[in-house]
């Protein structure tokens, strides 16, 4: 090891620049982050604020390619960068921890995803309901809908073409006629799929924002965390205006909104109050944010492309049965929001 590696392993060089704009940059970043990750929750369920489907839409597959490309350019590129890091002992360059840690994340969110379906399956069939994995909850002698139990085959695929109709144009509200566990279960579901997403989204913006109230290259790599969590807000957000929930659990979205406004925030201010003794380049604080961006770039790529990719595009009927005109603008704009969060990574 070099004594230019000793020397930044040990030392803490943070300085005062801009101390009045990082202080600032808290309150900045909250707004911009809140904004962009309410607007799409307030706007589709606003009565007086008519969003056209399309603006949905495009918030909805910009922000998957968001999503996805911040697993990879955000996090896992960083995370390999910090677990091999010449301040660490000899034995962590000997084996890909980051990406072992990567793999570890995937296969534990997708075991618990797993058991949580067999357990929510098992559940529902006590009271009658088979669990279809694309999302329907249906009775024994029918094919679609929560209502297949009281109509006949015939009519069922009018019902699930009205009940989609009215998802798409009319805030997806629920018929309800007596599957009520049904509904807790496919809402539960819902809640533990954002949760998994939110969590992971969270653990990186806390520790970009500590990034944030250190790095003496302030002015360049704040404005672009600024774009960087509006856009990732908006992707998260896109998700949250377009789950289905009973009304009690109607306050899910918006809290899981302003958690996330509050993340970076509050992870530039713990830079902040620490700034005169933190060093982000000690073995410590490499080895703690390698291995919080390992795991999150798991919990990001498993989310961005079985739930994200594979249920909005192979598994989503109106998608599969859509013309080549909106298919091509869904995966135009997926691949924009990649490449957009992509490019940011140039800086940050």
């Amino acid at each position: 090891m070099s004594s230019d590696s000793d020397s930044s392993c040990g030392a803490t060089n943070n300085g005062d620049t801009f101390l009045g704009l990082r202080i600032a940059s808290v309150f900045i970043v909250w707004f911009c982050a809140t904004a962009g990750t309410l607007f799409p929750v307030l706007a589709r369920r606003s009565k007086w604020l008519r969003v056209p489907k399309s603006v949905f839409d495009f918030a909805k597959y910009f922000g998957s390619g968001v999503i996805i490309a911040t697993a990879f350019i955000h996090l896992l590129s960083p995370a390999l960068d910090a677990l091999s890091s010449p301040c660490l002992a000899p034995g962590w360059s000997e084996y890909p921890y980051a990406l072992a840690l990567c793999l570890l994340s995937i296969f534990s969110i997708f075991i618990l995803e797993l058991i949580a379906f067999r357990w929510g399956t098992s559940k529902l069939e006590k009271v009658g309901l088979r669990h279809d994995p694309h999302g329907h909850f249906t009775g024994s002698h029918a094919a679609h809908g929560p209502e297949g139990a009281q109509t006949p085959p015939k009519e069922a695929g009018d019902v699930e073409q009205q009940s989609r109709s009215e998802e798409e144009d009319h805030g997806h509200h629920h018929h309800d006629h007596g599957h009520g566990h049904g509904h807790d279960s496919a809402a539960s579901a819902q809640v533990i799929g954002i949760a998994i997403l939110e969590f992971g989204v969270l653990l990186h913006s806390v520790l970009i924002g500590l990034t944030l109230a250190v790095d003496p290259d302030f002015k360049i790599l704040f404005v672009v965390i600024v774009f960087h969590q509006t856009f990732e807000g908006l992707g998260l957000g896109s998700r949250l205006a377009f789950i289905e929930l009973p009304p009690r659990y109607h306050f899910v979205p918006v809290v899981s909104a302003l958690v996330y406004g509050l993340s970076t925030p509050v992870g530039i201010a713990v830079g902040l109050a620490v700034r005169s003794t933190y060093n982000p380049g000690s073995a410590t604080a490499s080895i703690v944010s390698g291995v919080l961006d390992s795991l999150s770039s798991g919990i990001l790529i498993y989310t961005g492309l079985v739930e994200l990719l594979a249920h909005e595009f192979l598994f989503n009927k109106e998608m599969m049965n859509a013309s080549n005109k909106k298919l091509t603008y869904a995966l135009g704009t997926m691949l924009f929001g990649c490449g957009v969060m992509a490019l940011l990574g140039r800086w940050a």
